[in-house]
């Protein structure tokens, strides 16, 4: 089975996603001098750019990939919620709006790209209580509507308040009666939410150690990765656990045990901005489309050097993934992409 054959399998495939929405925005400038009024570079703006961010861009992976993509999460009336919402509906993402009635803002990130370089981000958001969309009256109706209709849900944890204790116990409980149904995470462990026996869990380096339970490594000791592995499967029980090594590549571990390291494939990065997003959503799809989790890592794996290619939050597109591959292909061998 190969490559094209996997990603052209794809378009049969749905996937919902439900996490914190956020829209990107990107000033991109230049600095000739250092302002008078304090000793910091004056920004002379060229444009302004913007995209999907968080879950929507998780999303946006998705239906690049040819995925047909629903995305459930808190989006405002206000003008960052209508350019996002506008960037969902251009990329044909079919956006499920929370019924729940808040004023709590579009969350927004933006950032300062000076020469190809961040220079700083600036954050606007509410506090995490106020973005929650489980508390509708209506809410768990209307979700088992909407997984009855897909393959796979993506629950996108950015920490920002949509994902709740009580969110991923109702996801669960109704996966538990769909059992076709692939439940995939991206968690953020600080937050101390419980989600065992999913079917895909996606950590950091940085992340495995927190979910297994593991202290901050010292300066120079090694990376516990068989460790990390055994200590989240017996306290998680996913069935899939793929821990992204950044230039280290990718492991891949099934029952606590390390089956595979992947090589990274990237050219040069440049901006690992959205690449967790990337790979989450090339895994979950491509194992809901019937492939195996090796074919699945390779196709996540080769993606994520796409996007760490591009400077500022960007998803994988198809035809780049295409050719990365053939590239990769040659430059690894024809067991790369080939299963």
């Amino acid at each position: 089975m190969n490559f094209e054959y996997l990603l052209n399998n794809l378009k049969h495939t749905s996937v919902l996603v439900i996490g914190d929405l956020m829209l990107d925005h990107y000033i991109w400038g230049d600095i000739h001098r250092i302002s008078p009024e304090a000793p910091v570079p004056v920004v002379n703006v060229n444009n302004d750019t913007f995209t999907a961010g968080g879950a929507a861009n998780v999303a946006l992976n998705l239906t690049n990939l040819g995925v047909k993509t629903s995305v459930i999460g808190h989006c405002s009336a206000d003008e960052p919620g209508k350019k996002l919402t506008q960037i969902l509906a251009e990329n044909k993402v079919n956006f499920l709006p929370s019924n729940r009635l808040i004023d709590a803002p579009t969350i927004i990130k933006t950032r300062v790209i000076v020469r190809g370089q961040q220079l700083c981000r600036i954050d606007r958001e509410s506090s995490r209580e106020f973005y929650s969309i489980d508390t509708d009256a209506d809410f768990e109706t209307s979700l088992r509507s909407a997984l009855k209709k897909v393959d796979a849900v993506i629950i996108s944890d950015y920490a920002k308040g949509v994902i709740t204790q009580s969110l991923l116990d109702c996801i669960l409980k109704i996966a538990v009666e769909m059992p076709g149904i692939l439940v995939a995470v991206d968690p953020k462990p600080a937050r101390r939410l419980s989600f065992r026996d999913v079917g895909l869990l996606t950590p950091n380096k940085a992340e495995a150690l927190q979910l297994a339970g593991i202290p901050d490594l010292a300066p120079g000791e090694e990376y516990p990765l068989e460790r990390v592995c055994r200590n989240i499967y017996n306290i998680y029980n996913p069935y899939l656990l793929v821990v992204t090594l950044g230039a280290d590549g990718m492991a891949i571990s099934q029952e606590g045990r390390v089956i595979e390291v992947l090589p990274t494939v990237a050219r040069q990065v440049f901006d690992v901005s959205g690449a967790g997003d990337t790979v989450i959503a090339t895994l979950a799809a491509v194992l809901a489309s019937g492939a195996t989790p090796a074919q699945a890592a390779r196709l996540a794996n080769a993606a994520a050097g796409c996007v760490v290619g591009h400077v500022g939050t960007a998803p994988i597109l198809l035809h780049e993934l295409k050719e990365w591959l053939e590239m990769v292909e040659l430059q690894h061998g024809n067991s790369y992409v080939t299963i």
